[in-house]
């Protein structure tokens, strides 16, 4: 299986990939960076360590205490920050690596690599391939809140920060 959406994991496998997270929350990317071989470093906030090695970084990189440039040249940043974190990790990609955004169009280009605006693109059969890697373990999800329909709107617009993914069940 090609990891979902138009981004393909390179073949040999990939190396050293960094991610950005708030997606964390929920680390699918981690999970399918290291199951296609890279070495995955997650970056985010100092209390979201443990769940980013929990849901497959092989280190993690504290935003607020650490320097990005420490973790030296990467093949791979999947950035969901954007701004000022995308304008560093442009920085410390490798000749011919790749920068992937998920936050719009692309504002940090690496010198000499690609940048790519990511667009999820919904392939049935992809995702087939994921529910089938959930129901055998390959990966984990990371629900917080379940909510009824009716409840859907303060669900998704919560007044304070909460771990996880919300799921709105449909039916009963």
């Amino acid at each position: 299986m090609n990891p979902p959406g138009p981004v393909r994991c390179s073949s040999p496998p990939i190396g050293q990939a960094l991610a950005h997270f708030w997606e964390i929350q929920n680390g699918l990317i981690k999970q399918l960076a290291r199951e296609f071989g890279a070495y995955v470093i997650g970056t985010g906030r100092a209390a979201d360590r443990q769940a980013a090695l929990d849901f497959g970084a092989n280190e993690f990189l504290d935003l607020a205490t650490e320097d990005l440039d420490d973790i030296g040249r990467v093949e791979v940043v999947f950035d969901v920050i954007g701004a000022d974190i995308q304008r560093r990790s442009a920085r410390i990609i490798r000749p011919g690596g790749t920068l992937v955004t998920v936050v719009g169009p692309v504002e940090a280009r690496p010198v000499d690599g690609l940048a790519v605006d990511f667009v999820v693109e919904s392939v049935p059969r992809q995702l087939v391939e994921i529910v089938d890697r959930v129901r055998d373990g390959r990966l984990r999800t990371h629900i917080g809140t379940v909510a009824t329909l009716d409840d859907a709107v303060p669900a998704l617009n919560p007044t304070e920060r909460r771990k996880g993914k919300t799921v709105i069940r449909v039916r009963p």
